[in-house]
């Protein structure tokens, strides 16, 4: 194997981090937003950190690198615009194209956004295009051949990536205007001319391989996509004026679409071996592999934090080197789904850092196998030394196992999991208790984090704030908010959550079985960051983590006051999971945890408690046959965590960004007495979908996109509303905002909020004996 693939094996990147190691591109862009940069410094900025990326790679060995990956918001945006998909109202309503490009993004004063989801299991939010029977595409490759040249320049083999055709139609949605039943899909052949010029303008500019991300491919699709497909790649294949074609998928196994890319004239794949997708390895021997193909592997799991199994990965790529005419090695997709390095984390445990893979690591791991590969195991051999190790030492450990959190699992029985009296009971008995109008309004739960709780909160680690002086500041700002929401009207209030630095993380650090990073930052939209913690053993409540809180904000008013926790599923998904056990048995250990704090909610008095689930949709996997199972583990979580109240006790959930019709009786089951949901980008979608779903129970459809910093008018809400009364009952329908307030400051929510009471008010006062 030495000498025969030596020229054979490279390690590549489908894509890397691009926030810096201190998060330099989102400073930098929201100094932009404040005026305090201009665009050539945002610019420079943006160019010298994909300088710094490519310096780092240099280092690690890798000669091929990603380009077009990086971006300022979101990789679908940049096809978007590189295709000329940009609605009319953010042309009209802007002015330099960088003012166009963010109002896409996050909206102006005049102009609402793109709608923005989860790209696919993921908690990465993208921007989804808008299109309609009418769209005029026209090819604008400024950024791509940049970024193309500048890593040419820099001495590195570049491989451009650009969202493939199908899978830019397929995440695309209607235009307001265009019909719910318009296909996007239906404009193919209106695209590929377009990206067939782009593909012509990459090659002038010297590439001799382009990157075409299909990773739509991997769901359950009808056989028209198959068929487009085929056409797709028909067509761009048969131009003679293009580098060579790699189309690239991640996240599961390609299925039917397989053999069609296999037939299809592109020279190369990229394929992902890692978790479900490890099934397309028998697929791909069974088609007979890919003769005369290129093959990028995607044998690292891009998307978790753990070391790789470095020698199970060299025996499936032992596997693929007989079957194709030539392989690279990779992660199984971007690395911008990891945080950067775990060297930087100094607080973690040396022993435990030794399991963990960030993007550096991972990019190291790559490299590690391709040397295999190509030089011999023995090249490597201290590399893979300390590999087997760490995974036995990881295996061994006695952090990963509790006996009392497994025999109280073992113990879990189905009643357990359901709540005893019937809804019609429940709302009988949280109606008389609470008392609330039609129409009732409340917010998602957290407020804005001002500068000032960010500065406490950085005094307070530096050691310049006292514990008791911290505890003043936060109580002091409960205060504030309890008093905003009682003058602006609120029916059901919240202490806003000042105390919480992250809706996942301000748990993970109050349970064991977690661990939390310092700098682990991972992008979830624009300049939003998140730093998930790493479930690495089994989970159990040593303490009541949120009752002192909210016992204080309920204190300071006669109105009920949320309890609010995040959801078992949401705690898995936003989190870097184990994957030395099931989910299923992850998401129960956490359930049983939260399970204990409700109930010492309800015992402080708590009337209303809300167990955010906004990752349900999430985790559901994307093959059809593993759907059913997912969510029987999932609801019964939500259900185990929520089930021990009593009648009176009223269970809210929160759910958004994801397409909700998909999982609607998922939702159903969860048995919540109320739900709220985003429906302001999609313009109450989603109240419809439960509409037609006869969804029974209590609902609030978002009214205030809070992902924008636009303030919406009265009007604007009042006809939301009306929208959503035609699909949920008067009596049924709740009044809220889509998510929570963390991300907008106090000059956007307050006025919006406000708006938002007037508006239920006013359309309160229309339903009939409104008293």
């Amino acid at each position: 194997m030495k000498q025969t693939h030596v020229a054979r094996v490279r390690p590549t990147l489908h894509g890397y981090p691009r926030q810096g190691p201190r998060r330099e591109l989102k400073k930098a862009t929201e100094s932009y937003w404040a005026g305090h940069l201009d665009a050539g410094q945002l610019l420079e900025t943006a160019a010298a950190l994909r300088a710094a990326a490519r310096e780092e790679l240099r280092e690690a060995g890798i000669t091929e690198v990603a380009t077009g990956d990086f971006s300022l918001y979101d990789h679908v945006l940049d096809t978007a615009w590189a295709v000329g998909a940009v609605p009319e109202r953010h042309r009209a309503a802007a002015g330099t194209e960088l003012d166009v490009y963010f109002a896409m993004a996050r909206g102006t004063a005049q102009v609402p956004p793109l709608e923005m989801t989860k790209w696919f299991d993921t908690n990465y939010h993208y921007l989804v295009p808008e299109l309609g029977p009418d769209a005029v595409f026209a090819p604008d490759s400024r950024k791509q051949v940049t970024e193309f040249r500048e890593a040419r320049e820099a001495g590195f083999t570049a491989r451009p990536v650009l969202l493939g055709p199908v899978s830019f139609l397929l995440l695309a949605k209607p235009a307001p205007g265009a019909g719910a039943d318009f296909e996007p899909l239906t404009l193919l052949d209106r695209l590929l001319p377009v990206y067939a010029s782009l593909l012509a303008d990459l090659r002038a500019a010297g590439a001799d391989w382009v990157q075409l991300d299909e990773p739509v491919l991997v769901q359950d699709r009808p056989r028209s996509v198959l068929g487009a497909t085929a056409r797709a790649y028909r067509e761009l294949g048969a131009a003679t004026d293009r580098p060579k074609l790699l189309v690239a998928s991640y996240f599961d196994r390609l299925g039917d679409a397989l053999p069609v890319l296999a037939q299809s004239p592109v020279e190369g794949l990229a394929m992902d071996f890692t978790g479900p997708a490890a099934a397309n390895l028998d697929a791909l021997a069974a088609l007979g592999g890919l003769p005369g193909k290129r093959l990028i592997a995607g044998v690292v799991d891009g998307r978790n934090v753990w070391a790789a199994d470095l020698e199970r990965a060299l025996s499936t790529l032992a596997t693929l080197l007989g079957l194709v005419e030539r392989l690279d090695v990779a992660p199984s997709c971007s690395l911008l789904h990891v945080p950067l390095d775990v060297a930087a984390e100094r607080d973690l445990d040396p022993q435990v850092a030794r399991w963990l893979s960030f993007a550096r690591q991972k990019t190291a791991e790559v490299a590690t196998l391709a040397r295999a590969l190509s030089e011999g195991r023995e090249a490597v051999a201290p590399q893979l030394a300390a590999n087997r190790a760490a995974l036995t030492a990881r295996a061994g450990s006695a952090l990963t196992r509790d006996a009392a959190v497994r025999e109280r699992c073992a113990a879990v029985t189905a009643a357990d999991a359901r709540r005893p009296q019937p809804y019609a009971e429940r709302t009988a008995a949280q109606r008389a208790r609470l008392g609330l109008p039609p129409l009732p309004t409340t917010t998602i739960g957290s407020f804005p984090q001002t500068a000032e709780l960010r500065r406490a909160r950085a005094e307070l680690r530096a050691g310049k704030l006292t514990a008791d002086g911290y505890r003043e500041r936060i109580a002091a700002e409960i205060r504030e908010v309890i008093a905003f929401q009682e003058k602006a009207g609120l029916d059901v209030l919240v202490h806003g959550e000042p105390e919480r630095n992250d809706m996942v993380q301000h748990f993970a650090e109050r349970l064991n079985g977690y661990l939390a990073t310092r700098h682990g930052w991972v992008q979830s939209y624009g300049t939003r960051y998140v730093r998930p913690p790493i479930l690495a053993g089994d989970v159990s409540r040593p303490a009541p983590m949120t009752v002192e809180w909210t016992g204080y904000a309920q204190s300071l008013t006669r109105r009920p006051v949320k309890g609010m926790l995040t959801g078992p599923v949401t705690m898995l998904s936003w989190s870097f999971v184990r994957d030395d056990q099931p989910l299923a048995e992850t998401a129960r250990q956490v359930a049983l945890a939260l399970r204990d704090e409700v109930a010492d909610l309800e015992a402080a008095g708590t009337a209303v408690i809300q167990v955010d689930e906004p990752a349900l949709r999430e985790l559901l996997p994307l093959r059809a046959p593993a759907r059913p199972g997912y969510l029987e583990w999932a609801t019964e979580a939500f259900r185990l965590a929520t089930s021990g109240v009593r009648a009176d006790t009223q269970i809210h959930t929160h759910m958004c960004y994801a397409e909700f019709g998909e999982i609607l009786p998922g939702i159903e089951a969860l048995d919540a007495d109320v739900i709220s949901l985003e429906a302001a980008r999609s313009r109450m979608a989603v109240a419809d979908e439960l509409a037609t779903a006869g969804y029974p129970r209590e609902a609030g459809p978002g009214v205030y996109d809070i992902h924008s910093p636009r303030v919406p008018s009265v009007e604007e809400v009042a006809a939301l509303l009306r929208h959503a009364l035609r699909a949920v009952p008067a009596e049924r329908l709740w009044v809220n905002p889509d998510c929570g307030l963390k991300t907008r400051s106090p000059e956007e929510a307050g006025p919006a909020l406000e708006n938002l009471v007037t508006a239920a008010r006013q359309v309160r006062s229309t339903l009939p004996h409104s008293g």
